[in-house]
This record gives structure tokens, C-alpha cells and sequence, in this order.
């Protein structure tokens, strides 16, 4: 009697996040695409902080791979590392929100 086992292909990142630069009261999108669905404990950070979805904070999954996560209306204070990690992944990316120059 032969047993096959079928061990299960870990996920890895086919696309990372990427860094963003956006003026004061934009948003900002990060993407991060698995290779596969199905990884659990997903979370997003900004600076260490875990981020929850409300109106500010954008989160989405699309086809249980494609992770993004939406930042609106940023300010200033909103610039730092972006991180998003699924099981054992990690992608992390910078935020840098500039300020509108009033000098033409």
C-alpha cells in the first residue's frame, strides 16, 4: 500500500509592496500579491502600529491573494513604514506624505 502525501505548496509574495510618495490629504494605495490564497493571520502596520479597517484605513483582499490596503486622507504625521505580513511573509514598504509647497 503506497500513501501519497500531499504537502501543501507554501505561499510566497509574487509582488511586494512598493514605496509611495503622496501630498498632504491624498490617499495612498500598497499592493501586495500572494502566490496563492488561503495564508491566515493577515495584518497590515504603519510604524509598528497594527492598522484596522475604518474610514481611514482601507483594508481588502480580492481573490484571497491580492492584499491592499488604502490610506486616506494622510497627513504629515502618516509617513513611515508600511508593513504587511501573511503567516511567515513580510513585504514592507515607505510612506513619505509631502507637504504642499505654497512657493510657486
Amino acid at each position: 500500500l503506497l500513501l501519497l502525501c500531499h504537502t501543501e505548496e507554501a505561499a510566497v509574495i509574487v509582488s511586494g509592496l512598493r514605496s509611495t510618495d503622496v501630498f498632504v490629504g491624498e490617499s495612498a494605495t500598497f499592493t501586495c500579491e500572494l502566490s496563492h490564497p488561503g495564508v491566515r493571520n493577515v495584518q497590515w502596520w504603519l510604524d509598528g502600529t497594527p492598522l484596522h479597517n475604518n474610514l481611514v484605513t482601507e483594508i481588502s483582499e480580492q481573490d484571497g491573494r491580492i492584499h491592499t490596503l488604502t490610506l486616506n486622507d494622510v497627513a504629515c504625521h502618516d509617513s513611515g513604514t508600511v508593513t504587511f505580513r501573511a503567516g511567515a511573509l513580510l513585504s514592507s514598504a515607505k510612506l513619505l506624505v509631502k507637504g504642499i509647497s505654497l512657493s510657486a
